[in-house]
């Protein structure tokens, strides 16, 4: 990159490191800890096709909103009203359990980090929620853009190290892939809950082209698409490569130990910190539960950011079509009062759904904290082959300068992760009906 780019490279970092905020949470912390730490390496193959497969879908987000000059959901509106509506019950569907599914982590952390035993996680979890609000309404998108850049770049950081220490305890032999034998309905709903966050949700690609635009109008400086495929790249890089350090983690301290995930969220929280404390010793241990809980508050920030700002616009697309500025640009204008109101239905459900999952399990079923979030990530792999062709679509579409849009090779990619999702996601239903 020249110098005379770089000016305008910096004016666009932020919406990349946001994504890898709203990624970097569950589907590592718990998720990839999880798969190393229950099949040690067994799960590498599936964590990168996920990745390779969903690149596509994500990076239309901020690709769009620099060729067009607005989100994806104006483009889901020009492709029709039922594109909207579509998005809109695919949101609805899912929003209530990912937001309670971070906040619980979130809250978990910080129960073992500042409180005592006595505090209950749905007390720890409103507040934290409280919190969020207050920065996402006060602070607005400058509040936001700045503490993600922070936390983010310090857990990275204190996880490679972390990585590199653990590294001689993985089993490198193997097995690489998961024996004939051991797939079952259980594994393969595991995988289904892996790859449907893997590295995040499909819905954080409209999220992200929302963060593009407002990040032009906080800093006036509209992204080229190179730009912004840059800025992408360095957060989506960051994610995939988080994802592996934690699947070394959990395989490296967990697999074959005896130990096995915690039913409780403070209990995997614990064992998560454990993590870092057996490579890096007991020292490590405050520092990484505040590590933990920063990146995973990351995540329960932007999610809580992510789904009003999405709504507050989707509502606007609802009502025809929009007005453009002198550049014709069309105007993304977040309604204050739709989006705070959106955001205490979404804060006030995800309360309700946590108040279930903290209470006591039941001998014989499923513990309630792993259901939720097996729950939340299994709806968002099922919903995602739908919103990658509504991305491939809308990518494609006549608004598009033919040189804006995907090279070749990452449109014909771009079927291809949609023709897997689809299959993985008709193999997983077929399943869950004969079983």
């Amino acid at each position: 990159m020249s110098r005379q780019s770089a000016p305008n490279f910096l004016s666009v970092l932020g919406p990349g490191l946001l994504f890898a905020g709203a990624a970097v949470g569950v589907s590592h912390l718990v998720q990839s800890t999880r798969a190393g730490a229950v099949y040690g390496l067994g799960l590498i193959v599936i964590v990168v096709l996920a990745n390779v497969f969903k690149y596509p879908a994500f990076s239309f987000g901020p690709r769009y909103a620099a060729a067009t000059g607005t989100s994806l959901l104006e483009g889901y509106r020009r492709l029709g009203k039922w594109a909207l509506i579509l998005y809109a019950l695919l949101t609805v569907g899912t929003m209530f359990t990912v937001q309670a599914a971070v906040t619980l982590v979130t809250a978990a952390l910080a129960k073992i980090t500042f409180f005592d035993q006595a505090t209950s996680l749905s007390t720890i979890s409103m507040g934290l929620l409280l919190i969020c609000g207050a920065i996402t309404t006060l602070g607005r998108f400058k509040a936001l853009d700045v503490v993600i850049k922070v936390v983010v770049v310090f857990l990275t950081v204190s996880t490679l190290i972390a990585t590199v220490m653990v590294i001689p305890r993985v089993p490198w032999g193997g097995p690489w892939f998961i024996p004939t034998d051991s797939w079952n309905l259980a594994t393969f709903g595991f995988v289904a809950a892996l790859v449907g966050w893997m590295p995040s949700a499909i819905d954080v690609a409209v999220w992200h082209s929302l963060w593009t635009l407002a990040k032009k109008d906080a800093t006036g400086h509209r992204p080229t698409v190179k730009e912004s495929m840059l800025d992408f790249n360095i957060g989506y890089g960051g994610t995939v490569l988080l994802a592996f350090c934690f699947i070394l983690l959990g395989a490296g301290v967990m697999y074959n130990s005896g130990q096995s995930p915690a039913e409780s969220a403070a209990g995997f929280a614990l064992q998560v910190v454990g993590l870092y404390e057996e490579t890096l010793g007991a020292w490590a241990g405050p520092l990484i539960s505040f590590c933990a809980l920063a990146v995973m508050f990351s995540t329960t920030l932007t999610c809580l950011d992510g789904f009003p700002r999405a709504i507050s616009v989707l509502i606007q697309r609802f009502r025809g079509r929009p007005k453009t500025d002198a550049d014709g640009d069309v105007i993304v204008a977040i309604e204050r009062p739709t989006y705070i109101g959106a955001m205490v239905v979404l804060g006030g459900g995800a309360v309700l759904l946590i108040a279930y999952a903290t209470k006591p399990s039941v001998p014989g079923e499923p513990p309630p904290l792993l259901t939720l979030i097996d729950v939340a990530t299994i709806l968002s792999f099922l919903t995602a082959p739908i919103l990658a062709f509504l991305n491939h679509k809308v990518m494609h579409g006549p608004e598009v300068s033919p040189a804006d849009r995907p090279q070749p090779w990452l449109s014909k990619l771009s079927l291809a992760g949609i023709t897997f999702l689809l299959l993985f996601a008709v193999s997983y239903i077929v399943l869950r009906a004969v079983g």
